[in-house]
């Protein structure tokens, strides 16, 4: 790396090469952006999974990460870390397909804890953990009446298990108001879901 490079030569203890780097070397030698591939595919997949269901994350999980090589010019470490980069990809897919996320949260209502594809995935964070006090049908339809913006911040929390500082990256908003919309996000569900807190487990700083 050159002495005014904006990315450091940075390596975790085990020799391996950093996000941040690779993503330099893509520019010079796109290949490399396959490493950042697969490093993060199985996470931005499950993630638009269980935002817009399996079929839909295994059409749009490429786009993510095209839309992200296209960009790789543009990415700028001193404004964050790669991952809640390609997360901010995956809300751009996904506001461009609200309507299907809205589909499958009325879906969810209406199945109110029966073979919904969501009960199904040990890993879905907060529908799982919803599921367990027999409440999804309860989350959907306070989901569905929160802001494109509140469910995001949410669901990138929750789901996603980014931090604040990565949810404000995701969404190029502050870290504030990351935390302003949490809280009252929160407060909500609690209120909807019986004292549930829906967010247990996941970012909660």
């Amino acid at each position: 790396m050159t002495a005014n490079s904006t990315v450091p030569d940075l390596a975790d203890p085990r020799g391996t090469v950093s996000d941040e780097v690779l993503v330099e070397l893509s520019r010079r030698t796109p290949e490399r952006f396959g490493e950042i591939y697969d490093r993060y595919v199985s996470d931005i997949h499950a993630y638009l999974g269980r935002r817009l269901g399996p079929q839909a994350a295994d059409d749009l999980t490429a786009e993510v990460f095209l839309a992200a090589f296209r960009k790789r010019e543009t990415f700028d470490p001193r404004r964050g870390a790669v991952r809640p980069w390609l997360y901010g990809f995956a809300g751009n897919v996904i506001a461009l397909h609200r309507r299907a996320e809205l589909r499958r949260l009325a879906a969810l209502q209406r199945s109110a804890g029966g073979d919904d594809a969501w009960e199904h995935s040990h890993e879905d964070g907060v529908l799982t953990r919803v599921d367990a006090v027999s409440a999804q049908g309860r989350l959907a339809a306070e989901l569905l009446a929160l802001s494109d913006g509140d469910r995001d911040v949410l669901l990138l929390s929750a789901l996603g298990e980014l931090s604040h500082e990565e949810v404000a990256k995701a969404l190029d908003i502050s870290y504030g108001t990351v935390g302003s919309r949490l809280s009252r996000v929160r407060r909500k569900l609690r209120a909807a879901l019986g004292g549930v807190n829906p967010l247990r487990g996941g970012s909660d700083e």
